[in-house]
């Protein structure tokens, strides 16, 4: 179970990594939604994968699971949903402003020389 667990970790990682490498604004965004699934899937697995254990002790049970790292993912859900929607406007204005979705600006005519492009 842990190497089926830490091979998704690292597929999300991977392929979220490419994705941010993208020159598109799209993939830039799936690329990050993509690792924070990575990160928030690790931090899920860092307080061990236990089954059928309650969150709190109680009278008469032995083991309980760990509800930090249920905490932490939940707020890292919110907090990567708030982002993902802030980035997508941003990319929105970005696009709707410059009728283009390129992370980085194509050089200027006459950039190289100290022309003025005018």
């Amino acid at each position: 179970m842990e190497f089926l667990v830490a091979s998704a970790i690292g597929v999300l990682t991977a392929a979220g990594v490419y994705m941010v490498l993208r020159l598109r604004t799209f993939p830039v965004i799936m690329g990050m939604s993509l690792l924070t699934y990575a990160v928030n899937v690790f931090l899920f697995a860092s307080g061990r994968l236990t089954i059928g254990a309650p969150p709190i002790l109680m009278k008469g049970v032995e083991s309980y699971t760990d509800p930090l790292p249920q905490a932490l993912v939940l707020t890292a859900i919110v907090i990567s949903f708030g982002m993902t929607a802030v980035v997508v406007m941003i990319a929105l204005g970005a696009y709707l402003g410059a009728d283009d979705d390129y992370v980085n600006d194509p050089p200027e005519v006459g950039a190289e020389t100290g022309e003025d492009p005018r």
